[in-house]
């Protein structure tokens, strides 16, 4: 299958490490389908700086597709990371450039040659969001914990497949959620819970996935991971149990180095 992700990206600077790493869902959901074995593109607007310059060299080194990316004037999006007494601490941020996004008709043509598109809640993108559905054989995105049910309202009816983070909630109140935001319109429908596992539904059960356990050296780009194995597995033929257990085992890999993907330089 062919998958394009569309939208954020960020450079995360780890402060404790003195480095900085690729990073944004729709960036780390492109990389890692390239490295499960699939052909992957990415699309989004990044500044003309070094940041700007790793996230490109990352992805191009990935064997993903970059060529309809900007490199416009201003900053690339970043976000500082900091280790405090074990615990990950997110300190300054600045979206940059990536905000600027704006699909051309050229774009969308791109876009249409794959088999699945995704994007998040981070990439500005809802205001083209029935141009993007109509270009997207399927519709992949991710609402992590920042939604609301305004955002999930209004956004659910032009998405396939449907990820939410639900952290630290019941398994009754997990499953009005996985079945109130089924009837808004995605077929799947993925919710995580962080180390409690994840679940998933697609109109006729709900599946739960417990975490493999692995020694963990940073979480950041786990659920990433999470995702885009299930979507590639998904979609290339896998039952949704087996799915799921392949997108536990490589959350679980994603843990055991720094950055979702790599690729750390120097921060300077």
């Amino acid at each position: 299958m062919r998958l394009i992700g569309v939208g954020d990206n960020t450079a995360d600077h780890y402060l404790h490490l003195g480095k900085m790493f690729p990073g944004g869902n729709a960036v780390n959901v492109a990389a890692l389908a390239s490295r499960y074995g699939h052909q992957s593109s990415y699309l989004g607007w990044l500044g003309k700086d070094r940041a700007g310059r790793l996230i490109l060299d990352a992805l191009q080194s990935e064997g993903v597709d970059t060529s309809h990316c900007r490199v416009v004037d201003g900053i690339t999006a970043f976000c500082e990371v900091n280790l405090v007494n074990g615990d990950r601490v997110f300190g300054r941020w600045d979206p940059g450039v990536r905000l600027e996004i704006c699909l051309t008709e050229q774009d969308l043509d791109f876009i249409t040659v794959h088999d699945l598109v995704h994007t998040s809640i981070y990439s500005g993108l809802e205001k083209q969001l029935p141009q993007l559905a109509v270009s997207a054989k399927r519709l992949s995105f991710d609402f992590s914990s920042d939604w609301t049910n305004s955002t999930l309202t209004k956004v659910l009816p032009y998405v396939t497949i449907a990820a939410v983070s639900f952290p630290d909630q019941p398994e009754e109140e997990v499953k009005n959620l996985l079945e109130w935001v089924y009837k808004q319109g995605p077929e799947i429908v993925l919710l995580t819970q962080g180390d409690h596992g994840a679940f998933a539904y697609n109109g006729d059960r709900v599946l739960f996935q417990p975490i493999i356990e692995t020694e963990v050296v940073d979480t950041l780009g786990a659920g990433d991971a999470f995702l885009t194995r299930f979507l590639v597995g998904y979609y290339s033929g896998d039952d949704l149990g087996t799915a799921l257990n392949k997108a536990a085992e490589a959350a679980s890999q994603t843990c055991r180095t720094h950055g979702a993907f790599g690729h750390g330089i120097s921060i300077e």
